[in-house]
This record gives structure tokens, sequence and C-alpha cells, in this order.
């Protein structure tokens, strides 16, 4: 697998960044994973960061070196992680469980497949098209869906911020699980907190992402965003992908573009920008918890992937 990626979390005008977001990959499987904790709930913060682990964690279990049965997997790994922010509830004894949107890609294959549950969103493009988005589980879009509101009130409806579907809630969440997409090389994959969604249009955002790479795009999404939403503004998060399959071409620039290529990865290796941000004793039960990379395993991680594009790269030659 060859890839760009880029990630960045402002945030706003909040006293607190209840954003999280990160990926983890191995030769041949990429897991990206952005979660949105509620504001309207106690340490949202808290289930962001327990979803993240349990996902990353499952996702360290089973791809060897890649995910035998992508949806279900998706599937069962964001229930682990509400069963697991409840976990953390009964062992904090909190007088509520904390929340949190989710959404998660998992790729291989040159296949992409995505579940969500919220209004934390993905979008996948080609050629300044939209392929695919993620449809957001709030009263607004139920409203849309029977005709009751238009879609051009997405951003704008009292009732935009409406969930009916999340992690850590009473009732198990509902886990939409869509894709299977067949990735081409240029195609890219956002994700996004409603932080930047909610600020800018999704033609907006569609052509900033395909105007440059996605070092550059991203950051530049998120001060537009900041600066659209003022003293007020959410949390900003967004993680984003250019996906270049098994191949690099030649159009691109590699003094702007942060190329990760896994071609020559070892099997067993696992790399990871999810880290431990809960409090003690907060690491998921059932799951099982991933050890945070400390400073020095960063840098050798670090070595070991510049080390395995430098050797990918003499292949390619």
């Amino acid at each position: 697998m060859q890839f760009s990626v880029y990630q960045e979390s402002h945030i706003g005008g909040r006293k607190v960044n209840q954003d999280r977001m990160g990926y983890s990959f191995t030769r041949e499987a990429l897991l990206l994973v952005l979660a949105d904790g509620m504001g309207g709930h106690l340490r949202g913060e808290i289930a962001a960061s327990v979803a993240l682990q349990t996902i990353s964690t499952l996702f360290q279990r089973q791809a060897q070196p890649y995910v035998k049965k992508p949806q279900r997997f998706l599937e069962e790994a964001l229930l682990a992680a509400h069963t697991d922010i409840h976990q953390y509830r009964h062992l904090h004894q909190l007088a509520e469980t904390p929340r949190t949107t989710i959404v998660a890609c998992l790729i291989q294959h040159n296949t992409a497949t995505w579940a969500h549950c919220g209004d934390s969103r993905l979008y996948w493009t080609r050629d300044g098209r939209i392929l695919g988005r993620t449809r957001d589980h709030s009263h607004v879009e139920s409203l849309i869906a029977k005709g009751l509101a238009q879609p051009s009130e997405r951003a704008t409806h009292p009732d935009r911020n409406k969930l009916w579907n999340c992690l850590g809630a009473d009732s198990a969440p509902r886990v939409e699980v869509g894709g299977g997409a067949g990735l081409l090389p240029g195609d890219m994959v956002l994700l996004c907190s409603d932080g930047l969604w909610s600020m800018l249009p999704d033609d907006e955002i569609l052509q900033r992402l395909h105007a440059q790479t996605v070092v550059r795009a991203v950051p530049e999404m998120l001060q537009t965003a900041l600066q659209a939403a003022g003293d007020g503004s959410d949390n900003v998060t967004a993680l984003a992908i250019t996906w270049q399959g098994g191949s690099v071409t030649d159009s691109m620039d590699p003094l702007t573009v942060t190329m990760i290529s896994t071609v020559a990865l070892p099997e067993t290796l696992l790399a990871t920008t999810i880290r431990d941000t809960s409090p003690p004793q907060a690491a998921p039960s059932d799951a099982g918890s991933v050890d945070a990379f400390d400073d020095d395993e960063i840098e050798k991680a670090i070595a070991e992937i510049r080390g395995a594009i430098e050797k990918s790269s003499q292949i390619l030659k």
C-alpha cells in the first residue's frame, strides 16, 4: 500500500478538545478512525479516547496482516467500543455514561469499507466528485429523508445537532456499514467532525481537497472553518488520505506529500498514531489496551517506516 496522509485537530472556542483521531496500518491494511465526544454529556473526550483505543486494539489483533472480514470487523469493533465506554462508567462510578460519535474506515486490497454512528462524516472523492459520503444519524437527516426538510438545511436547521445514534447511549448503537468501494490512485478519503463540515459546504470541501495535496488542503480547511465559526467555534478535526495503491505516480511531489509505503514492511509490524490519552485505569476492559508508544518507540517506528520506504522506492525503480 502507498498513501499520503495528514491529520490535525483544533480546540476552537471550547474549553476542552473532545475530538480524537488517528490511524493504524500493517503491510496490507490501513485503519482510519475519528471520534467526536458529545459535549452535552459528561467527559465526552473520554468516550472518544476509549473508542479509538478499543478499535485500534482489535485491529492490531486481527490485521495479520489484513482483516479477514472487514464489514464484520467494523461492526463488532464499534459495538465493542460502546461496551467499553459503559465499562469505563461502571469502573469510575460516573453519574452518566460518556458518549461519542464515531466514523472508521478500513482499507485493504484497494478496497475501502467504512462504518459510523452519529454525525462524524466520511467523504470518498475522485476527480473532483464525491463518490460516497456517510449520512448523519441526526434528526434533521431523518426529516430530509421524509421530505419534511430540505437538504440545504443540513447546516442551519435548529435540530441539526440532535442525534439519535452514538456510542455510550443507554441502548445499543446502530452501526451503519458502507463502502466495499474500489479505490483508484488519486482517490481521497476524508474523515471529519461536525466542526468542519457544518462550516464548509460539501462543494467547498471537495474543491479544496482536489486543489492541492492533503498536507496543505486539510489545515487550510480547518482554519477556514475556525474563522467562519468565530469565537464560538466547535472543536474542528480532520484526517485525510490520498490513495496511491501499489504504485507511485510520476506526478507526485516528494517535497509536498507525506507518503507512506508499506511495500517492504515486515508482515508482523503494526504502526499507529492512536495513543492512550485517557486517565489512569481508564483502559477498555474486554478488548484490552494497546501499549502507548513512548518517544523512543515512536522514533524507532518512524525509522522503520522510513527504511521501508527507501527499500520500496529502490524496488519500484
